[in-house]
């Protein structure tokens, strides 16, 4: 009996404060937008910013954690931004992610010129860093 009194308990508790959940989200919500309104980044230092959080990564989850907010602007990271992630990604000791980080730049790009002008001018690091990508690999492949 005093099991399912706990239940009862319980569910009325939660339904109850769903209300108050949803307005306290709003409010937060409402809130963080009268913040957003800060002076716009301009490209190079954004490409500052995200350079010098990369040579200071010490871990993947950094560099993972810088990949995520350096790929969610609307812009396509410079190749110097690129260079720096890869090279960062190598120091963790996690290729994966250093090739995954040319898919992000394929994805950014508006167009397979500029994907390839990115190859291009990181030719010399994936040669270091022994990084080959499915395009060299297999160029009759079209997707």
């Amino acid at each position: 009996m005093s099991v399912m009194r706990s239940q009862m308990l319980s569910s009325v508790l939660r339904t109850s404060m769903r209300p108050t959940v949803a307005r306290s989200a709003l409010s937060i919500a409402v809130r963080s937008r009268a913040y957003s309104d800060h002076p716009q980044e301009t490209f190079e230092s954004f490409t500052a910013r995200y350079c010098d959080f990369f040579h200071q990564a010490e871990d993947i989850f950094e560099v993972q954690r810088g990949l995520n907010n350096c790929f969610a602007h609307d812009l396509v990271p410079s190749p110097s931004v690129i260079e720096a992630a890869v090279r960062a990604a190598r120091r963790v000791n996690d290729f994966a992610t250093a090739v995954r980080i040319f898919n992000g730049v394929k994805v950014k790009v508006e167009n397979k010129k500029q994907y390839q002008d990115y190859l291009d001018e990181l030719k010399g690091l994936r040669e270091e860093l022994g990084i080959t990508l499915e395009e060299e690999l297999y160029p009759e492949w079209e997707k």
